[in-house]
């Protein structure tokens, strides 16, 4: 399957229900990570602080390069989709998200973290598949994670992607699992919470 059909089909399907899903690209989601996040606003940036301290923890758990990271542009980190109406991000997880690097970060989430998707599903997944995930592009070098790093920075990335929002008054990021990559079961299985950013 080329890279990028199962989230074409899924936005696809969306978009037949009424809901459009745009490409991804937000200034404050950069190649700074953490360190490049916006205040937060919805209590005088107490959350954008706490956030803020859980990325660093999962960051070097993840073995990355704090130096590295700070050095970084302000270039926009492409993901899946937003649903621009209510700023609500969607992404797509094909079998290479779920590794044992994305369950060691999950692992460090807080506990009152605001999620769209279901956490101990998402911690199973990681345990089913990570054996075989792991290896995917085992040797690809990755900026602030060095050689053999590319894992270790999507897991990364994801969590971004899942805890940054909420703290800066964004809604929970949905995550739609897709790890067979059969675009239609997966979309079948979320369409429900798609069709509530509709109300």
């Amino acid at each position: 399957m080329p890279i990028g059909e199962t989230q074409n089909l899924i936005a696809e399907a969306a978009a037949r229900d009424g809901v459009v899903l745009i490409r991804q690209s937000l200034p404050w989601l950069n190649q700074r990570g953490h360190l490049g996040l916006p205040p937060g606003s919805s209590d005088g940036g107490s959350n954008d602080l706490g956030v803020k301290a859980a990325l660093g923890r999962i960051f070097a758990a993840l073995a990355g390069d704090l130096g590295e990271l700070g050095e970084g542009r302000l270039t926009p980190l492409l993901g899946d989709f937003v649903h621009e109406p209510t700023g609500t991000l969607v992404e797509i997880d094909e079998s290479q998200h779920f590794t044992s690097f994305r369950l060691r970060s999950l692992d460090l989430y807080p506990q009152d973290a605001r999620l769209g998707f279901d956490l101990a599903t998402y911690r199973q997944l990681c345990k089913d598949w990570g054996e075989r995930s792991d290896g995917y592009f085992r040797t690809k070098a990755a900026r602030t994670f060095g050689v053999g790093g590319r894992q270790r920075q999507r897991a990364y990335y994801d969590a971004l992607r899942d805890l940054a929002p909420p703290a800066i008054d964004r809604p929970p990021t949905i995550r739609i699992e897709a790890a067979s990559r059969n675009s239609v079961d997966a979309y079948e299985r979320h369409r429900d919470r798609l069709l509530a950013l509709l109300d």
